[in-house]
């Protein structure tokens, strides 16, 4: 396919604006490798950015460290028009790498990739959080999705923030692509979590009571110096600085562009349930938040085979995503996302992006060697990336 054809990918019409359509963009991180031997590529030329910024009207950019790239879509209105859009991004970032010998790859973690290899990307900003992380911002080689939704009143951002934590866990297992680290199995479905963690302020938000309570918080971390503003929050969900959005950030990145549409339709529903169902988890208390980071850490481990931990005992999430679906039934019928969020079933059926890569690892593995089987495991994120298999 030429890149004419592939520009053409993009040639929709975006609805007209509606206050109370939960508008929503996807925002997505890949690593890029030596196309023939797959090793994660440390430097990588500022021609192939310079070149797919054009080609996508500013939608590709460089991220933390150079093996990493960013893209992100204008605000969407329907998943037809996401889905059309995020292959489009893929397919031409992919043309573009290709012309420099690299392949982009959606994953939480690279499977081969090294962190003391990594190099940094050279902007103002990423030079202020290079120097206040040190070592951990070295060993940041990881990859993840960000779905901004729009709040017809963005000042109620914090409380829904607040009453969306218990589904966080069951957001980042349908997510789950990151079972390697440096060429080895990690054991855990979900190991970009678990090096990001390594970060300060990220994972489970604090329950704020209120937009007053949550200010406090940035200013006071602001007036010490500690942070510039609070778009240094990196914690799995949080009000968007630059938007009027509530940002979720937990997703690993996804390979599979359903899977990606899947959980980002269901994020959707969830904000739009809650928006106008101002009882739903208003009660929600500390032991209810230590329940879901124990969660949290549950899904990293077994992804999309976890059993959850609730008050009354434990839930599988197969229950708990069932129960989800029936709660915003009627958001997703009105936000036209019922068969995306179906997929999800679907998901925890014949598993994540995390699953599918240890099937291949091990199949491989049974009949050669360690290092062929990661080379398996990569091609197969390479051609799902842009969905050639």
């Amino acid at each position: 396919m030429s890149l004419t054809d592939l520009h053409r990918l993009s040639g929709f019409e975006i609805a007209n604006r509606d206050q109370a359509s939960f508008s929503f963009g996807i925002e997505e991180e890949f690593f890029l490798s030596n196309l023939n031997s797959g090793e994660i590529s440390v430097h990588t030329p500022d021609e192939l950015f310079e070149a797919a910024h054009v080609a996508t009207d500013g939608r590709v950019d460089r991220e933390f460290l150079q093996s990493q790239v960013e893209v992100a879509t204008p605000p969407l209105y329907c998943f037809k028009e996401a889905r059309t859009e995020m292959l489009y991004i893929r397919r031409v970032l992919a043309a573009y790498a290709k012309e420099h010998n690299l392949a982009i790859l959606a994953c939480g973690t690279h499977p081969e990739g090294n962190w003391q290899n990594a190099v940094q990307s050279d902007k103002e900003r990423y030079n202020r959080v290079m120097d206040s992380l040190q070592m951990i911002g070295e060993r940041n080689l990881l990859c993840g999705m960000h779905v901004h939704v729009e709040l017809p009143d963005p000042t109620r951002r914090v409380d829904i923030m607040r009453r969306v934590l218990p589904y966080l866990p069951l957001l980042l297992a349908l997510s789950t692509s990151s079972p390697f680290w440096h060429s080895r199995p990690t054991g855990l479905k979900g190991y970009r979590l678990a090096a990001y963690d390594e970060l300060p302020r990220t994972g489970i938000p604090e329950l704020f009571g209120d937009t007053a309570e949550y200010e406090i918080y940035v200013e006071s971390l602001v007036n010490a110096a500690v942070m510039p503003d609070a778009s240094h929050l990196w914690w799995m969900i949080r009000p968007s600085v630059k938007y009027p959005t509530l940002e979720l950030r937990a997703p690993d990145s996804c390979t599979r562009v359903e899977d990606a549409l899947s959980v980002a339709a269901l994020y959707r529903a969830l904000i739009r349930h809650l928006f106008y169902n101002v009882n739903c988890n208003a009660d929600i208390d500390s032991v209810d938040r230590a329940l879901i980071v124990e969660n949290k850490w549950r899904v990293q481990r077994y992804g999309t085979k976890t059993v959850f931990v609730t008050k009354k005992g434990e839930e599988k999430i197969e229950n708990f995503l069932e129960k989800t679906l029936a709660m915003v039934a009627e958001d997703a019928q009105i936000l036209n996302c019922e068969a995306e969020i179906a997929q999800c079933r679907d998901i925890l059926l014949n598993g994540s992006s995390a699953d599918m890569q240890m099937k291949i690892y091990l199949d491989a593995l049974s009949k050669g060697s360690e290092k062929e089987a990661i080379e398996n495991v990569i091609n197969w994120i390479i051609d799902t990336t842009t969905q050639k298999s």
